[in-house]
């Protein structure tokens, strides 16, 4: 055994005596370990397997896949968002550096409406549609936590109601006057629809947990809490920026186009899948969603979501 080989042994006995076990037995073990490969190790037929359709129409497929990769993505999002909010004393070039992977993520989500938008016959769309009701992609659960995550959550209350609401509000209650709400639930009424229903019959609960859980860490939060020389840092403040502007204006703008080109194609405007005014619920003029609202100058929140997808400017 040579130098390098002791000194490996040396660390793995470490390291296994740190956990109070026998270095020999794990070793016994890589002996009849199997080799690695890349289909076991990325488990590519489980994934692939993954995508049943509904109808026997073939872009259907295209619309299953792309949604797939979303929710990929946004678990990728996710991943790097909570080593943001579970880091104490985080420093501004660590903070940048995930929000600028964020915001890569964010970046390739909304340059890639082309695939649904360009993909898919209009023809085909609007058959398969109809065996998805009442779900919709309003029902991911990460974007859901993304949005927790990012934001303090006054900024996700709808515009309408957020002077009735503030930091001693009970969790519920703000959850009932979530900006999402207005997709599924009449609040002159209280009624809620199947799409909505069914949705919080499924995370209600586990989102309450989340809200709790991101109300003193989430990313507005954590910024805010930061030293005065760390919260005055220019790339952190333009990375923060961009995501903002990116995730609230650009992403939502990119879906609510490529939203229009099939259900405003006929000669009746169609409904979304889920039953709502996707319009109003999903312009950002409307709900104005703004994660960083100290962040911009008061043009800037004035005209948010009229401007166009490039809107703004680096400090």
């Amino acid at each position: 055994m040579n130098e390098a080989q002791e000194k490996l042994v040396e660390r793995l006995t470490e390291k296994y005596k740190s956990i109070d076990q026998d270095v020999n037995i794990h070793m016994d073990g890589l002996v009849w370990a199997k080799q690695m490969t890349y289909w076991d190790y990325i488990q590519t037929e489980a994934l692939l397997g993954l995508q049943i359709q509904r109808t026997t129409l073939p872009d259907e497929m295209v619309f299953i896949m792309y949604h797939q990769i979303n929710e990929l993505l946004f678990k990728m999002i996710l991943w790097e968002m909570d080593q943001v909010a579970h880091t104490e004393n985080i420093v501004a070039p660590k903070f940048t550096k995930h929000l600028d992977r964020i915001s890569r993520y964010f970046d390739m989500l909304s340059n890639s409406f082309t695939i649904m938008g360009d993909g898919m016959d209009i023809d085909q769309y609007m058959k398969f549609r109809n065996t998805l009701t009442p779900a919709s992609g309003f029902q991911s659960a990460q974007y859901r936590l993304i949005e927790f995550g990012s934001t303090e959550l006054i900024n996700l209350i709808d515009y309408r109601f957020r002077a009735t609401i503030d930091r001693n509000t009970p969790y519920e209650h703000a959850y009932e006057h979530l900006y999402w709400q207005a997709a599924g639930k009449d609040h002159a009424t209280g009624k809620k629809n199947p799409l909505l229903q069914n949705f919080e019959n499924k995370y209600k609960h586990f989102f309450l947990g989340k809200m709790e859980e991101y109300n003193t860490i989430n990313l507005y939060t954590k910024f805010k809490s930061l030293p005065e020389k760390e919260k005055t840092n220019k790339d952190l403040i333009n990375a923060m920026r961009h995501y903002d502007h990116t995730v609230n204006i650009g992403w939502v703008m990119n879906h609510y186009n490529a939203a229009a080109k099939y259900l405003d194609s006929g000669p009746k405007k169609a409904e979304a899948t889920g039953g709502s005014d996707w319009h109003k619920y999903m312009h950002p003029k409307y709900q104005r969603r703004i994660f960083f609202p100290s962040l911009w100058s008061e043009e800037e929140l004035k005209n948010w979501g009229v401007d166009n997808l490039e809107g703004y400017k680096k400090l």
